[in-house]
């Protein structure tokens, strides 16, 4: 079921004990809100102080927020949590964990798995995910009779949990520069951007699903190849997704390569700008933190994965400051939290400074909202006003950790102390997707996911 297909043809309204809203002078905490959701699952209306809840209203108890865009998510990764923190590694030895679970995968355990992914999701607060899709063949590269068959999966499973989804799908041709796909890369590989390019004008967007696309990395799509992606969204005003510079090891093989980095490949290419968003961006020059600010391109952070995985701590604040807007995803979902993603931002900024303040509860609030939404092609959510759409969360002030703080903190509280198990409602296009803490689609979350991955068998 589409998130567009029930629920969102009446007339609903939902009066919020408390509500973070926009104002002039940036975004405050308002009491006793009233928001009405009509056709088309907008937003038609908001009243602050509209008094007690009224006969018909559903009541939300809590501080009510925008839903949380997920900027960054690969879905299969979910069950790589636990297995891939056993022992010590690299980052490359995880690749290869990934590459076994990967390969067990096919339409019907991705659906399996992905639906019970985005339900955890919604169950965290996010009402839209964007999914960095690479994951295309059969094993050793044969395509299905429906070439898109593991997007559409994705695309289904994000309709079943509830949610809006941005399918990036992306173009992975090659295991380094130059080098052919190894053996578990053959399922990403379309063979050349051309082909990509065709397989992917086949995938169409739906009411709860966009198209957009991803360069998987400078070192998995040929240089004469970008500019055949880069041009591919640029006709279609899509969004446009990049790994870029996680690891120390790319920076330095593209330097031997083509005797630039990254960042400057993907400038020369056509690969930058207000439509793109570089996902981690960790080991950046001078030079490239310029091209990125002066480009307007848009940085995706995963703090919670860049730890797990030791990337480093990227300069996100430098790059802000020049003008680059940033979201926050999820990534390999050691942690599916966008309140921790959230904090550990300025969290980590404070480690590596020694120094505290670098990040609002507002600015943090925005990345994981308006600027996420608006990074994965969905500029009409993340906000709560009349004309947006009506998806929205809502976390618990009176838990363990949220306890205590006014309710005019409410920004503060959501990103220095609520956690995913705060939220209690979900909300998207006016359709009630998690109520009271439950899901309202997937009864067992958590069985759902226990199923999905012990069928893979890794």
């Amino acid at each position: 079921m589409s998130v567009g297909r029930a629920g969102d043809a009446r007339t609903t309204t939902f009066w919020a004990q408390y509500a973070w809203l926009p104002h002039a002078n940036g975004p405050v905490v308002e009491q006793d809100v009233l928001i009405a959701t009509g056709p088309g699952g907008r937003i038609t209306a908001v009243t602050p102080d509209s008094g007690p809840c009224p006969p018909g209203a559903v009541r939300l108890e809590g501080l009510l927020l925008p839903g949380q865009a997920n900027a960054h998510s690969h879905a299969f990764h979910r069950a790589l949590r636990g297995n891939v923190q056993v022992g010590s590694g690299t980052f490359w030895t995880w690749r290869d964990t990934m590459y076994r679970f990967a390969g067990a995968l096919d339409p019907d355990s991705y659906l399996a798995l992905a639906t019970a992914v985005y339900a955890e999701m919604a169950l965290a607060g996010i009402t839209a995910v964007g999914e960095f899709h690479y994951l295309h063949h059969a094993p050793g590269g044969v395509r299905y009779d429906d070439p898109n068959a593991m997007g559409e999966a994705l695309i289904e499973a994000a309709a079943r949990a509830g949610i809006r989804i941005t399918l990036l799908d992306t173009c992975y041709l090659s295991s380094g520069f130059g080098a052919e796909p190894t053996k578990p890369q053959r399922r990403f590989s379309d063979g050349d951007a051309d082909a990509w390019a065709e397989r992917v004008e086949a995938l169409k967007p739906r009411e709860h699903a966009r198209i957009g696309a991803a360069i998987h990395s400078v070192r998995a799509v040929p240089a004469d190849q970008l500019g055949t992606v880069a041009q591919w969204t640029a006709t279609r005003n899509a969004p446009l997704h990049v790994h870029l510079s996680e690891q120390t090891a790319e920076n330095d093989a593209c330097l031997n390569a083509h005797g630039v980095t990254p960042t400057r490949l993907l400038a020369d290419h056509g690969a930058l700008g207000p439509r793109t968003s570089a996902v981690h961006a960790t080991h950046l020059t001078e030079e490239d933190i310029k091209l990125l600010t002066d480009s307007s391109t848009t940085i995706c952070m995963c703090p919670t994965t860049e730890r797990d995985l030791a990337d480093g701590i990227g300069p996100a604040r430098q790059l802000a400051s020049g003008g680059c807007a940033v979201t926050l995803g999820s990534d390999s979902h050691a942690v599916l939290d966008p309140f921790e993603e959230a904090r550990a931002l300025e969290l980590n900024e404070r480690l590596r400074t020694r120094t505290r303040g670098h990040w609002t509860a507002n600015s943090l609030l925005r990345a994981g909202t308006e600027d996420g939404h608006a990074s994965l092609g969905w500029p009409e959510a993340g906000r709560i006003e009349a004309g947006s759409l009506a998806d929205f969360t809502v976390i618990a002030l009176d838990s363990v950790r949220t306890a205590g703080p006014p309710a005019r903190l409410g920004a503060e509280t959501a990103v220095f102390a609520a956690s995913a198990a705060d939220v209690r409602h979900l909300v998207v296009g006016g359709r009630h997707i998690v109520r009271d803490g439950v899901h309202q689609l997937v009864p067992d979350v958590p069985g759902a996911l226990r199923s999905s991955i012990a069928a893979l068998s890794c």
